[in-house]
C-alpha cells in the first residue's frame, strides 16, 4: 500500500502530497495521522526552508471520509473520540492538528489547490501561509451538510482571511465557492493556470532567502497580527535583535554587495 502522504525534499523545499487520489484525498483516520506526522517531520527538518502542500489526483482534498468512519467498529469509533484529546503542550486537539500543524511549521507553507477543497480539506488549505488555486478549484465550509461545525482549526485561520459576516454565511450555508469568488473573498491568494508549478516556483524563491529572516517573519506576522501593539512591537524588536549581525544576515548583505547568489546556512 502506498503512503497516504508523501514528502519529497529538494533544494530546501519539501513537497508534501496528499496521496489518496482514488478518494479525492478524503480524510480517513489514517490520513489524519499521516498529515500530522508529515507536518511534524518537515517542522523538525532544519534544512527545509519552504513547504508546498498539494493533493494527488483530481482534487486537493474532499474533506472527511464519512464512509470510512461509518464503517468503523464500535471500538474504533470509541478510539476516534480521542481526536478531541490534546497532545501534551498543544493548543489544538488531534483533529485540529491536521490543519493547525501547518501554522506551527516554522517556515512558509504554500498550498497548491486544484479541484475540490471541501470541509476539512478547506481547513487544511486555510492553514497554509499562501494558497494558489487552479481555475477549476472549488471551496466549501461543508461541515453544515453533516450537521457539524468546522472543527479542524478553521476558526483560527478563516478569521485571518475574510470578514466575519462572510465567514458566517459560508459556515451557515455550506455553499460551494468557485476560484474567482474565493479570490475576491480572500480565501485564496491568487488564481493560477498551474497552481502546483506556481507553488513550487514560489517556494523555491522563498528558499533562496535568508532562512532566519523568513522563519522570523512567519513568527512575527502570525503572533503579532491579533496581539496588542505593545506585544507586537516587542516581538518585532526581539526577533530583529536575534537576526541582525548573525551569519545569514551578514551573508545577505555581502551577497548583495558582491552581486552574487547568497549561500545561507540552515536555520538553527
Amino acid at each position: 500500500m502506498s503512503k497516504l502522504v508523501t514528502i519529497e525534499t529538494e533544494n530546501h523545499v519539501a513537497h508534501v502530497k496528499l496521496n489518496r487520489p482514488e478518494k479525492y484525498n478524503a480524510l480517513s483516520a489514517g490520513m489524519f495521522e499521516a498529515i500530522v506526522s508529515a507536518g511534524k517531520s518537515v517542522a523538525a527538518d532544519h534544512s527545509v526552508r519552504a513547504v508546498v502542500l498539494s493533493g494527488e489526483g483530481k482534487g486537493f482534498c474532499a474533506g472527511l471520509d464519512f464512509e470510512s468512519f461509518m464503517a468503523m467498529g464500535e471500538k474504533e469509533k470509541e478510539d476516534g473520540m480521542a481526536f478531541f484529546n490534546k497532545p501534551d503542550g498543544s493548543p489544538a486537539n488531534y483533529a485540529q492538528l491536521v490543519g493547525y500543524i501547518w501554522k506551527q511549521v516554522p517556515v512558509p507553507v504554500v498550498a497548491a489547490v486544484h479541484g475540490v477543497a471541501f470541509g476539512g480539506g478547506l481547513q487544511l488549505a486555510l492553514a497554509a501561509d499562501v494558497r494558489l488555486a487552479g481555475r477549476d478549484a472549488r471551496f466549501s465550509v461543508m461541515e453544515i451538510k453533516w450537521g457539524l461545525v468546522p472543527d479542524m482549526s478553521g476558526t483560527q485561520t478563516l478569521r485571518d482571511l475574510v470578514r466575519l459576516d462572510v465567514a458566517k454565511e459560508l459556515t451557515y450555508t455550506g455553499r460551494i465557492v468557485g476560484a474567482e469568488e474565493a479570490a475576491e473573498l480572500g480565501l485564496v491568494t491568487r488564481i493560477c493556470d498551474d497552481p502546483l508549478k506556481a507553488a513550487l516556483e514560489m517556494a523555491a524563491e522563498i528558499a533562496g532567502k535568508s532562512p532566519d529572516a523568513i522563519a522570523a517573519g512567519k513568527q512575527l506576522l502570525d503572533n503579532a497580527w491579533h496581539g496588542s501593539s505593545a506585544d507586537g512591537l516587542d516581538l518585532e524588536a526581539n526577533l530583529q535583535k536575534g537576526i541582525i549581525g548573525q551569519v545569514n544576515q551578514v551573508e545577505a548583505v555581502m551577497a548583495n554587495f558582491e552581486n552574487r547568489p547568497p549561500n545561507y546556512s540552515d536555520r538553527k
